[in-house]
């Protein structure tokens, strides 16, 4: 660097006029990216320089700096550290794309700044888990949906469990987190339960791609979450699955029974049955009845090789007595004849994770 060249810049810093510092600005960074980046000392001298300056001058002045680091391959961390912690027209440009600024930086902004500087830092080419989870904990929901969309932030197991119990209450993340191609598959089958019919096919198309060793870890992975997350037991549960127990025993248990026992309200008994024959959980089975979630109930049926007339059975009997509840059953019918057997198989082997989580408990 010119000695003359770095005199006349230091003198310029201390002109109070705005058109000055402007020119000191322009003058410093221009040298800075003619600069050796490798120079240590030569950096560190442009690093103090900027920084001295940068306090004192004008917001639209520090824009343009926030803009030019921003952008460089190259920049003074200390100076960008100072920018990031600005307003959000001057942070923007250096959270979401400075190089110079490390992940204690960013956690340190994403700890103690506003959802804006959250939101910049979510929208990096590469965001590290440890940043990504910080703005899991403190971001609220439109944060999280910015993070979510930018498939370069990687999120943490724990971070992906606390979106999806985020997204249960908030249909504007639905689509964030079905999309997302990091989500872990049996999260992404929690989604189901929650998500509107559109997103439910996306869930169905995305469990056919899935191999079989990511579906065996996906299930793994889940059963630990899934064994907390499941209610108390109807108070009848334990004598109605004694008595369900006793039918079996006695080859009195078939699939035409089920719709006996819906008829005759003994809703408990139904769901016993019903979670033995298709190989789920109570809880599950109980779900779908409670809510009358009839794509959910058809997963099940087919699975479970159920016929389509016993499907239709159930909805007729589980769906409210409106005027148009045979239009209903006859939409339901149709969905229940082009659902293929194998993607109710793969879909359902997600939610079997919790009677084997159940079974590893009793035993």
């Amino acid at each position: 660097m010119s000695q003359s060249r770095l005199h006349d810049l230091i003198a310029l810093a201390n002109e109070p006029s705005s058109a000055k510092r402007r020119e000191l600005l322009r003058g410093v960074t221009d040298m800075l990216f003619a600069a050796d980046s490798g120079n240590a000392v030569e950096m560190a001298l442009f690093d103090q320089i900027l920084s001295q300056l940068a306090d004192d001058m004008e917001e639209a002045v520090q824009v343009e700096l926030a803009q030019r680091l921003g952008a460089a391959p190259a920049a003074p961390r200390g100076v960008s550290r100072t920018l990031a912690f600005g307003s959000i027209v001057v942070a923007e440009p250096i959270l979401r794309g400075s190089t110079a600024l490390t992940d204690e930086d960013l956690l340190h902004v994403a700890r103690t700044q506003g959802q804006d500087h959250l939101r910049a830092i979510s929208q990096r080419s590469s965001v590290s888990s440890v940043v990504s989870d910080a703005i899991v904990a403190r971001g609220d929901d439109d944060t999280l949906g910015v993070l979510l969309r930018n498939e370069g932030a990687v999120l943490s197991r724990a971070a992906h469990e606390t979106v999806v119990d985020r997204a249960a209450a908030n249909p504007a993340l639905h689509e964030a987190v079905i999309d997302r191609h990091s989500l872990p598959v049996d999260l992404l089958n929690e989604m189901y339960f929650v998500v509107e019919a559109r997103l439910r096919e996306r869930i169905m198309e995305k469990n056919a791609g899935v191999d079989p060793a990511t579906l065996e870890a996906a299930l793994a992975a889940g059963r630990k979450r899934v064994a907390t997350q499941d209610g108390a037991l109807p108070p009848d549960h334990a004598e109605v699955e004694a008595e369900f127990r006793a039918l079996r025993a006695r080859s009195q248990v078939s699939p035409q029974m089920l719709a006996n026992m819906l008829r005759g309200k003994k809703t408990t008994l139904f769901l016993v049955a019903l979670a033995d024959m298709a190989g789920v959980d109570f809880h599950t089975a109980r779900r779908i009845l409670e809510r009358r979630e009839m794509d959910a109930l058809s997963v099940i049926c087919k699975a479970a090789d159920f016929d389509r007339s016993l499907f239709l059975t159930f909805a007729l009997l589980i769906l409210e007595p409106t005027d148009d509840v045979m239009l209903k059953a006859k939409t339901y019918g149709e969905l229940y004849a082009a659902l293929p057997r194998e993607s109710a198989m793969r879909t359902i082997r997600f939610w079997r994770l919790r009677r084997q989580t159940g079974d590893v408990a009793a035993a």
